[in-house]
């Protein structure tokens, strides 16, 4: 079969993902996003409260993110994303107050391990054999279960799993990490530069992927929500909306880039993650000293990242459904302690925005994992795409991305 037109359902990373590379090969695409903006949890948006722009959450996307790299060369925007020359971490311990930038050398021969400029204090270098563990799991052990007890796993591994997978250590299951490992550190420091957006997350990941996708002559509908999905004899032939139905022509396809709860709405028999993981984000409105570093991370605190932006400073709390019910006064009183002891600010607590994404990423357990559809479906001209999908990787943008493009080269294999 040959597909001509593609649906694309859903502008969040995925989405926009699967319908630039589809659109790139030559295939018209229409895409439909529910809410009055693209990127999903990925955007920027201004805040009266603070009196600058915000965005929705933080996230570091690393050189070794091939994925991320190749979308954003696509659209344009490669020059979006900025960061160091080398590999440059910095950290606070906030039970001692000590400092230290973790900094692994460019090639792949890890030697930086040896050398106290450069790795954890407290540590030597035979900890880090810890690392040959994690690029090596294949069972269903947790990040806890597998992971030594030691100055390394307390100041580096544990805020990197927590980081990454967004599930407590006890829960989260090791092969997941392993994966973010294998595409980072496994590759040497060259693949674990930082990288920050230039101005923010809508201006360097969807912004322009939709200005890419009209130039193209890609039709872009928002504020219209799928509702349902007609199928016959095998195929998806119509998508129903709140202002009608939307045909699917017999050589047109249709891509599903919705979160989970929404796909299983859509798609009876699907049986995606149920099971969800909270990020607390808090915005306080403050201007550390110029020369302070774009980000840190905190250990032994409520605040785990904190990160430095034009007019602001932003604050990332992962796994935090033990937040989700606190009240936005006390998440902010207990955060800024945290945030001024870092970056050197005023005991006054300033302006603040709490941001609660309670279903922000599925649980990285193992059943969880179990649950991850593919991409295909039983519906030949029906495929998946979203970071909850069997991507190999836990919910990243990374992954977002890579579920994209899978689903795109169905598409374009089966044409």
């Amino acid at each position: 079969m040959t597909f001509g037109r593609v649906h694309v359902v859903g502008a969040g990373m995925a989405g926009l993902s699967a319908a630039t590379l589809l659109a790139e090969v030559g295939h018209p695409v229409s895409l439909y996003e529910s809410a009055p903006y693209g990127g999903g949890r990925c955007r920027s948006y201004f805040d009266r409260a603070l009196d600058c722009r915000v965005d929705n959450g933080n996230h570091l996307s690393l050189s070794g993110n091939r994925d991320v790299q190749t979308y954003l060369a696509r659209i344009g925007a490669a020059d979006r994303l900025i960061g160091p020359d080398e590999p440059f971490f910095p950290f606070m311990d906030l039970t001692t107050d000590e400092r230290w930038t973790l900094r692994p050398n460019m090639g792949r021969v890890p030697w930086w391990i040896f050398s106290r400029a450069r790795r954890v204090p407290g540590t030597g270098a035979r900890d880090y054999l810890a690392l040959n563990a994690l690029r090596s799991v294949r069972d269903a052990r947790t990040v806890a279960a597998l992971l030594p007890r030691s100055t390394l796993t307390r100041r580096l591994l544990e805020p990197l799993a927590i980081a990454a997978l967004n599930t407590p250590p006890d829960e989260a299951i090791a092969r997941l990490l392993s994966a973010v490992i294998h595409e980072s550190l496994a590759r040497g420091g060259a693949a674990c530069i930082p990288l920050l957006p230039r101005q923010g997350l809508s201006e360097s990941f969807v912004d322009p992927a939709m200005a890419w996708l009209v130039a193209r002559d890609a039709s872009v509908a928002f504020n219209q929500r799928v509702t349902a999905l007609q199928s016959e004899n095998g195929r998806v032939t119509a998508l129903v909306t709140a202002d009608g139905t939307i045909p699917v022509a017999a050589h047109e396809a249709v891509v599903l880039a919705v979160p989970p709860w929404i796909a299983a709405d859509l798609l009876p028999g699907l049986n995606p993650p149920d099971v969800f993981q909270a990020i607390v984000n808090v915005h306080f409105r403050a201007s550390p000293a110029r020369d302070t570093a774009p980000f840190i991370g905190l250990i032994g605190g409520v605040a785990e990242w904190v990160f430095v932006k034009p007019g602001h400073v932003s604050v990332t709390i992962s796994a935090a459904n033990r937040l989700t019910d606190d009240g936005a006064d006390a998440v902010a009183a207990a955060t800024w302690p945290d945030v001024r002891r870092a970056l050197g600010l005023p005991e006054s607590m300033p302006p603040y925005r709490v941001v609660k994404e309670r279903r922000a990423t599925f649980a990285a357990t193992e059943a969880q994992e179990r649950k991850r559809p593919p991409a295909r479906t039983a519906l030949k001209n029906l495929v998946l795409a979203g970071d909850w999908t069997a991507t190999g990787l836990p919910a990243t943008i990374e992954g977002a991305i890579r579920s994209g493009r899978t689903a795109a080269e169905i598409l374009l294999r089966t044409a």
